[in-house]
């Protein structure tokens, strides 16, 4: 007996060309399984793309999405189509769905598109700035605050609604990192925040800014408040040109008041001022340890090589968070005579500091220490496990990129978090990695990866990076 697929092959015709033998394929696959999904020849738009095109076009994104929901699974749209849906996902803000459309875009072995990459990124951290969780948005604002976006205005002032205050706090400071600290009306009513954190914000960001309409404000706040609101107002009054402040400040790092005292010596060491090196070198005797350490941190950030003296005071403090904070700084300063002092350090018990030692010689150039981050990646604490992804980021090595990518994959969210953000001072080879963390079960860590994403396109801004 003949069987039906057998009476179907007998009644195909015979071919005798290429063309002719195609058609006959495609007329038994229909036989046997249905119509085929109609695929656009190159050059020409399928009635799908050209629909999408025409409602992309009109910003009816939803339905473009909708369009694209609605294929069947074995479709395969077009290129343009993929990146229409992609694009509308974003400016719907469902970040996920464009994410898993940008790899059906991005196969391996093929190049990232910076041109769809950005703003997939930017729509991650933005996408959570009115998440229900107080952290999210501490995290997405903290991000645009590093990135300094003036595309993301409405946004920032946005954020200096928020309840929480730290938001508040971090929208005041993206507001001045995206150069908008000039115009920005919102900004300005900052400086009347309820919250102290707040109006310190502001007014860091409008002394940045040099803002001379609110100089008046600033002198009533130095005159009139006490501790570290008065300390900062002085200090965006330097930022104004008014040199004489800088004695006020001086005179703080003295006050009976620790908190003063911090406040002080942060912004000294962020003023860089020559005649406050002194300050800062003496503060590292004070009886506060959290004084000390705040005198630490203050001279690697003030960046002379005069500070190596007092710092190296520093690295024997009883308090293992000063050494800690000493080691970082040590590095920071790049003197390669310090180089013994950190190494020394390598043998404390302490693992926080030996981690830090391991960033300051990495800072040096120093690759053995690589070595010690590796062993602290290791360690069965998480905490550990992300200081030692924090001295990675010290080092272009790509043994160093290697633990990073590892760190990324940890079981706990802080190590991947500061994985993280690690990675943004890698190199481009980095971008691959940061792209499989915008799929990280944690927001805070998505959030992470995305802000460094962003840092290595604005570094590497060609339109094409490796996968």
């Amino acid at each position: 007996m003949v069987s039906g697929f057998e009476r179907s092959n007998r009644s195909l015709p015979c071919v005798r060309s290429p063309h002719l033998a195609t058609v006959a394929i495609v007329g038994l696959i229909a036989f046997l399984f249905g119509p085929p999904v109609v695929v656009a020849a190159a050059g020409t738009s399928s009635p799908v793309e050209s629909k999408a095109t025409a409602l992309f076009k009109a910003g009816d994104y939803s339905e473009v999405t909708a369009l694209y929901r609605s294929l069947p699974p074995e479709a395969m749209p077009s290129k343009e189509f993929l990146r229409l849906a992609l694009q509308s996902y974003i400016r719907l803000g469902q970040t996920d769905e464009a994410l898993s459309i940008y790899s059906k875009l991005t196969q391996p072995g093929q190049s990232h598109d910076a041109a769809f990459l950005r703003p997939l990124a930017l729509g991650m951290i933005t996408s959570h700035v009115r998440d229900r969780n107080e952290h999210v948005r501490i995290a997405a604002y903290s991000a645009l605050a590093e990135l300094g976006l003036p595309e993301t205005a409405a946004i920032l002032e946005d954020g200096l609604l928020d309840s929480s205050v730290v938001v508040r706090a971090r929208a005041a400071e993206a507001i001045g990192k995206a150069g908008l600290g000039v115009t920005s009306g919102a900004l300005r009513r900052a400086l009347r925040d309820a919250m102290p954190t707040v109006r310190i914000a502001a007014m860091t960001a409008l002394g940045e800014a040099v803002a001379t309409d609110v100089r008046q404000r600033l002198i009533d706040v130095a005159r009139t408040e006490d501790g570290p609101e008065s300390i900062f107002a002085s200090a965006a009054l330097v930022k104004l040109g008014h040199s004489e402040q800088l004695a006020e400040i001086t005179n703080a790092a003295t006050l009976p008041d620790a908190e003063s005292r911090m406040a002080a010596l942060g912004v000294l060491g962020r003023l860089k001022r020559s005649s406050s090196l002194a300050v800062l070198a003496q503060a590292v005797y004070d009886p506060d340890p959290s004084v000390r350490a705040f005198a630490a941190g203050a001279l690697g950030e003030f960046g002379s090589p005069d500070g190596a003296a007092p710092l190296t005071h520093a690295i024997g403090d009883e308090s293992a968070m000063i050494r800690a904070v000493a080691a970082a700084s040590l590095g920071r300063l790049g003197i390669k005579d310090t180089r013994p002092l950190l190494l020394a350090l390598t043998r404390d018990p302490d693992a926080r500091v030996r981690a830090n030692a391991a960033e300051g010689l990495l800072r040096l150039g120093d690759n053995s220490a690589i070595a010690l981050a590796a062993e602290l990646a290791r360690h069965p604490d998480p905490s550990i496990r992300g200081a030692a992804a924090q001295a990675l980021s010290a080092s272009p090595n790509e043994q160093a990129l290697t633990l990073l990518r590892s760190l990324l994959s940890d079981q706990q969210p802080l190590p991947r978090l500061s994985a993280a953000k690690a990675l943004r001072k890698s190199n481009d080879r980095a971008i691959p990695i940061l792209v499989q963390g915008l799929r990280d079960t944690d927001e805070a860590v998505r959030i992470a990866a995305a802000n460094s994403l962003l840092q290595q396109l604005a570094k590497h801004p060609a339109s094409k990076r490796r996968r």
